[in-house]
């Protein structure tokens, strides 16, 4: 359906705090892009591109914060059974602190989209800045919680994100990545002052410079 010629897209997810969002695209080919992993001290920031197929319907596609994991991991896998395409790509710490963290997003989902197979033909990205890609698209505030797409490509990363911080985890246990997923909380800042920071932490954060400055 078109209004005002702009298509009404039928992964619209309602919002109380904003307007039905309005897309300047009809086609099939629109992606969702979504990234996890911008605030953490360690690790990659990790980003999705999804393409939904209307012939494939998801159930249960919101923000992937609102989700449980066991959910999350449900829908993972619903999503790269029944999407048209999707992608998940990444930015490494070090990437992180040769560009800087906004940088190093825009450069994620630019990895992310040109993944995907078929490409892309239209993009909408969460938050307030595209990432500088050729394809034409829309930056979406709130956009997970506002479009199926990109709800989808924030589970994806999620995901993806967490099941790194459960492998470092058991590598070392001493900082309870499994658990605090790599953010700043008071136990990983307890266990980064004790046991100093790693290879995979990121030197451009505060709380590692400081650490890094006592060695």
């Amino acid at each position: 359906m078109v209004n005002n010629g702009m298509a009404i897209d039928p992964w619209l997810i309602d919002h109380k705090d904003f307007p039905p969002l309005e897309i300047a695209y009809c086609g099939e080919r629109l992606a969702g892009v979504d990234e996890v992993g911008r605030g953490p001290l360690i690790g990659s920031v990790v980003a999705a591109a999804v393409i939904l197929d209307p012939a494939q319907p998801i159930d249960g596609l919101i923000d992937s914060k609102k989700l449980s994991a066991r959910r999350r991991e449900a829908l993972d896998s619903q999503i790269r059974e029944r999407a048209l395409a999707f992608a998940v790509a990444e930015a490494s710490a070090a990437e992180v602190d040769a560009l800087n963290i906004y940088h190093a997003t825009h450069l994620a989902m630019r990895r992310a989209i040109d993944a995907l197979a078929p490409a892309a033909e239209y993009l909408l990205v969460d938050g307030n800045k595209l990432p500088g890609h050729l394809l034409p698209g829309q930056a979406v505030v709130k956009g997970d919680s506002r479009h199926c797409a990109i709800a989808a490509a924030s589970i994806l990363a999620k995901v993806a994100r967490d099941a790194q911080m459960v492998a470092l985890d058991e590598c070392y246990p001493e900082y309870g990545f499994a658990r605090h997923k790599g953010y700043p909380t008071k136990e990983h800042l307890t266990a980064l002052e004790a046991h100093g920071p790693l290879t995979e932490h990121r030197r451009s954060f505060a709380p590692v410079q400081r650490q890094l400055a006592l060695l």
